[in-house]
């Protein structure tokens, strides 16, 4: 009977080390979370490149379809059609349409959470602790009770 009761420490830093994988661990609660938003980060990262898609798309699409459309972007970019003469004048620039963005890259993030042999030597303590105590416990039990024996004696 006295040597279940010396289980329960390793039970105890069984049970610790469960809890502790379950929460800090690879697979925890917050590794989880870490990864669940960097999902939402790539979710948001891969509705903007949609819609720069779309964007490029249409952009496309009016220059091949659509005459004007090409004569205008032609004549942003300093072309003109052989009819045409221009007048440069220095120091005032070019004027340049903003050009549309081709995205961002988005890097994944590792997510962060402790190793599994920091929380092997963390329960591990804890059990050795426990059994420890129990130990002790149990000494000054029996040094208690060899002092009472002693004092009846006497």
């Amino acid at each position: 009977m006295k040597a279940v009761k010396y289980l329960f420490a390793l039970w105890a830093g069984l049970l610790v080390y469960v809890s502790l994988v379950t929460v800090f661990g690879a697979t925890g609660v917050f590794a989880y979370r870490q990864l669940e938003q960097e999902q939402k980060k790539q979710e948001a990262a891969i509705e903007n490149l949609t819609l720069i898609n779309r964007e490029l798309k249409d952009t496309v699409n009016s220059l091949i379809y659509d005459r004007d459309t090409f004569a205008v972007l032609a004549r942003e970019q300093g072309y003109a059609s052989p009819s045409e003469r221009f007048v440069r004048i220095v120091g005032l620039g070019v004027s340049h349409k903003a050009k549309i963005s081709a995205g961002e890259v988005v890097f994944a993030v590792e997510p962060q959470y402790t190793p599994d042999k920091t929380l092997r030597i963390i329960a591990f303590c804890v059990g050795i602790t426990i059994f420890l105590c129990m130990c002790v416990f149990d000494f000054l039990k029996y040094v208690g009770g060899k002092n009472e024996e002693f004092r009846i004696r006497n």
